[in-house]
Formats: C-alpha cells, sequence, structure tokens
C-alpha cells in the first residue's frame, strides 16, 4: 500500500521540486529586448506572430516557422523565456540554439536547446546538444545530453539559455546550471562564429521515443511563445575589446561550487540520457568523453 501510495503522489504531484539555489543568475547581467530588436524572420512568416515584445510560432501541416538574429556572434549568453504547449505534442520541436549552417552549407557548427514533444501524461525532454563541422548527412556525431525539468513548462515562462566563449558552454534553466561542456580541444569544441535561432518544425522521425510517436495534425496548431530575449554577446566583426558575459561568479569560466551542487542536483535527478555513457556509441569519436 505505501508503494501504491507513493507512485500516486508522483502521479499526481511530477513537478515542483525544489531546486537547489544556484546563488549567482547570469541572466540578470544580459538586459533583455525585443524581438523586433535582435531578430528576424527566417522562414514561414505567415506562422508567425509579434506582440509588443513576445513572439509566438506555429506548425500545421503546412509549414513550421523559425527566426535569426539579425548578425553573427563569436560569443556570449544568449537566452529567451520559453512556453510550450501542452496536450499532445508528440514529433513536434521547439527550439533555441547557434548555428552558422547557412554561412557553413555542409561544415557547420551548433549549440541546441530543443524541446522534444511529448504524449499526454509524459513529460518534455529537453534536449542539449553540441556539435561541429556537422554536415546534415548522417555523419554528424552529437553530443547529446538530455533532461526532463522539474517544473511544467507548459504552465509558465521559463528562461534557457546558453552561455558560450573560448572556454566551455554551460546550458541553463531559470538560470541553474543544467550542463557543462568544457573546451578539452579545437576539435571538439565549436569556436566560429554563429547566429541565434528559434524554430517549431516536424521532426516526427526521432523527436519521441525515437520517432515511435509522430507528429498528429489533428491537434494543429503546436505553438511555442517566446519573450524576454538575450543577446548579451560579443558580435562578429565588433570591438576586440568585448568580453562575454560570465556565467559563474569566478570569472571567465568554470562555476561555483554552489552551482556544481545545483547542477549535480539537476543531474542525479532529471538526466534521462548522455552521450558519454551510451554503450552503444562509437566513443573513439568523442574523445572529450
Amino acid at each position: 500500500m505505501a508503494v501504491f501510495l507513493s507512485l500516486l503522489l508522483i502521479l499526481m504531484f511530477p513537478f515542483g521540486q525544489a531546486v537547489p539555489s544556484p546563488g549567482y543568475y547570469p541572466s540578470s547581467k544580459v538586459a533583455s529586448i525585443g524581438f523586433n530588436q535582435g531578430f528576424r524572420n527566417r522562414w514561414g512568416p505567415q506562422h508567425q506572430r509579434v506582440d509588443q515584445d513576445s513572439l509566438t510560432i506555429w506548425l500545421d501541416k503546412s509549414s513550421g516557422s523559425g527566426f535569426k538574429s539579425l548578425g553573427p556572434y563569436k560569443s556570449g549568453y544568449f537566452g529567451a523565456a520559453v512556453k510550450l504547449q501542452t496536450g499532445y505534442t508528440a514529433g513536434v520541436i521547439t527550439s533555441y540554439y547557434l548555428s552558422n549552417s547557412e554561412a557553413r552549407p555542409g561544415d557547420h557548427d551548433e549549440i541546441d536547446i530543443e524541446f522534444l514533444g511529448t504524449t499526454p501524461g509524459k513529460p518534455y525532454v529537453l534536449q542539449t546538444n553540441v556539435y561541429m563541422r556537422g554536415s546534415g548527412d548522417g555523419n554528424i556525431i552529437g553530443r547529446e545530453m538530455r533532461f526532463h525539468l522539474w517544473f511544467d513548462p507548459t504552465q509558465d515562462f521559463h528562461n534557457y539559455a546558453i552561455l558560450w566563449n573560448p572556454s566551455e558552454i554551460i546550458f541553463f534553466v531559470d538560470d541553474v546550471p543544467i550542463r557543462r561542456y568544457p573546451r578539452k580541444s579545437d576539435a571538439t569544441f565549436p569556436l566560429r562564429p554563429m547566429w541565434v535561432y528559434g524554430s517549431i518544425w516536424d521532426a516526427s522521425s526521432w523527436a519521441t521515443e525515437d520517432g515511435k510517436y509522430k507528429a498528429d495534425y489533428s491537434f494543429q496548431p503546436f505553438i511555442g511563445t517566446y519573450k524576454n530575449f538575450k543577446l548579451g554577446g560579443c558580435k562578429d566583426g565588433g570591438a576586440a575589446s568585448c568580453r562575454p558575459p560570465s556565467g559563474s561568479p569566478l570569472g571567465p569560466s568554470g562555476l561555483s561550487s554552489q552551482q556544481y551542487a545545483a547542477m549535480d542536483w539537476v543531474q542525479k535527478n532529471y538526466k534521462v540520457y548522455d552521450y558519454c555513457r551510451d554503450s552503444r556509441r562509437d566513443h573513439t569519436l568523442t574523445p572529450e568523453c
């Protein structure tokens, strides 16, 4: 009976655990901007709407939508508050990421935050990924780490961010670091300028339980809403004196002990996949593991 009651409580209250405080809040160091101050439509303009400073994009059977920063960056802090759609969203990906795919087709770098859609009763998966010189033809060596969240991302806006500088990449959720990817070699770290993108699109072939569940357009439109955009970066071609915001009170790289404790708590309780721990992977291709 005790086990049954515990399972019932987990089902009734799957969110709401108190994450340890990181003690440092890098989002507070970067001012928010409106969508039109830093971005433009990239594709699917008929599936994109700006209301004051928020942006809504949606996917239906005819098209998805995407947006892009006005210029490229060589480092910085890039964030947005995002609210996801509830209900059946299998096969749908809502994203916020860095890429130079248009400038370097067949040889581009990327740093991803992707929300993988789900079926009712199951949580969203937040996928983080890093790759460099990817071709898009099946030879991409992904470095995926996936998480569930300690809250319901469909009920309110939450802040998601990527901090990228020459020594590390840190992924944040509400200022809590969930993953740190340090630069261990030039071959395993993206160093070339990238633009900031966001999109909503159909990835039925793999997004939800490895493609088990597909996008079902009887539930269309699928909607993602963004606001509180932050572009705290050093622009490509900008002043040489520019320094990207730090992700830590310690200086240009690394995390404080309090931040590491918060990240460890997230990874212990909410990490659901780590490419370095996947025995099916060829780890000679990912020497940083």
